[in-house]
């Protein structure tokens, strides 16, 4: 029903408003897979930071139907697809391997434009999860941050499915630490992109300054459904 998506982005912005433990702002990106860009357009007047796809064909499909926001891919990318994406995606969350961040880069060149990313960690070492391993993360920083055509602003990670609450808290704030070490490397390191629906709380009580939130703006999913 139109005008629920305004009120649950107004009670999410209220509730993060206070920022996170270390002072900053908590950027609120919409997670927009399978919503409709009447969805998306009211999820984006109501206030939202960025608004992020995940599948390069969804994006095709509601390019130029969008009101002005920030536009942001958070899915697994194939390489093949990065043509579609580059001097469009403001911030891709998921630069999750080295051929990727290659062919990003070799796209931004040839097209003239620099290409904020994020290096993707997967902190839980689950197989089911894209990413690089944690203990690579500072060296993987490193040779991302020398590419021409690259700009690293941060890291991103997926939290597990757990009730161990004390583990959720403890990778989030594993992440916390890499993040402040590359801000020390590096200007222009400003985004920790963890939380979703189900734990953005909790990652942005131990320092996460950037969440991917659908289900709790737009609602259940209806995977029935054909836009």
């Amino acid at each position: 029903m139109f005008g629920k998506i305004t009120e649950r982005v107004q009670e999410i912005k209220r509730e993060i408003s206070a920022g996170n433990p270390f002072g900053e702002k908590v950027i609120l990106v919409a997670a927009t897979k399978m919503q409709t860009a009447e969805s998306i357009n009211e999820a984006i007047l109501a206030g939202v930071d960025a608004v992020a796809e995940n599948k390069v064909q969804e994006f095709r499909d509601k390019d130029g139907l969008l009101e002005p926001c920030p536009q942001h891919f958070i899915g697994h990318l194939q390489t093949n697809k990065v043509k579609y994406l580059v001097g469009k995606i403001d911030l891709f969350h998921s630069c999750d391997r080295d051929a990727l961040a290659e062919e990003i880069a070799r796209q931004s060149i040839r097209k003239g434009v620099v290409s904020n990313v994020l290096i993707q960690i997967n902190v839980s070492q689950e197989e089911s999860k894209g990413g690089y391993e944690f203990e690579e993360g500072k060296a993987v920083f490193e040779r991302l941050s020398k590419m021409e055509g690259l700009r690293v602003r941060g890291f991103m990670a997926m939290l597990e499915e757990s009730t161990n609450v004390e583990l959720l808290r403890e990778h989030v704030r594993k992440m916390r630490g890499l993040f402040n070490w590359a801000k020390t490397q590096a200007d222009g390191i400003e985004y920790l992109s963890m939380g979703m629906s189900g734990d953005y709380r909790l990652c942005v009580e131990n320092g996460s300054n950037m969440v991917r939130l659908g289900s709790t703006i737009f609602g259940a999913r209806d995977y029935g459904k054909k836009e």
